[in-house]
């Protein structure tokens, strides 16, 4: 067992998915080779089994911490606006909450009367204008407090995985 913290783990992730993809290149790269019929064959050194079992190694490694960040995903809680919640909870919040504040980033760019530009136009007496059909406050104090909340789940989760040590089977 070793200790480690969310980040570290994700730190150690991003390393093993390197060295990963190092193997599987050298794999791509290594296992078949061209030669004329007219000179002799530069063989590229290759072992099948050795790449296969480096690949396999990193892979159960991967797997391992991945787990143990799942668990401690769901089993530890932040509290975030006076409520507790698990981290995984927080993930699906916080995605949730992304989505919505880009929907509303388009309505709140929105003018309130714009003019409608497109090719049939031309051939119309009077233009044609797009009115949006919502309090532009209320969507601007909706996208305030949407990106309060994600900013607020943010520094929580950053505190979290910066000092929370948990285990992973190494």
């Amino acid at each position: 067992m070793r200790k480690m913290t969310s980040a570290g783990a994700n730190k150690l992730l991003r390393k093993l998915r390197e060295d990963r993809d190092f193997w599987t290149r050298k794999e791509d790269e290594r296992q078949i080779y061209i030669a004329a019929a007219d000179e002799a064959p530069v063989i590229p050194e290759y072992d099948y089994e050795e790449t296969a079992r480096k690949i396999a190694e990193i892979d159960d490694e991967i797997l391992r911490i991945k787990h143990a960040i799942n668990q401690a995903n769901v089993s530890h809680t932040i509290s975030v606006k006076g409520r507790e919640m698990t981290i995984d909870t927080v993930l699906v919040r916080m995605a949730q909450l992304s989505g919505r504040k880009a929907v509303l980033g388009i309505m709140r760019s929105r003018q309130p009367k714009s003019r409608v530009n497109d090719y049939m136009s031309v051939r119309k007496a009077a233009p044609e204008y797009q009115y949006i059909n919502y309090d532009l406050e209320t969507v601007n104090s909706e996208y305030e407090k949407v990106d309060s909340e994600i900013m607020e789940m943010q520094i929580e989760l950053d505190r979290y995985n910066q000092t929370v040590m948990f285990d992973v089977d190494m």
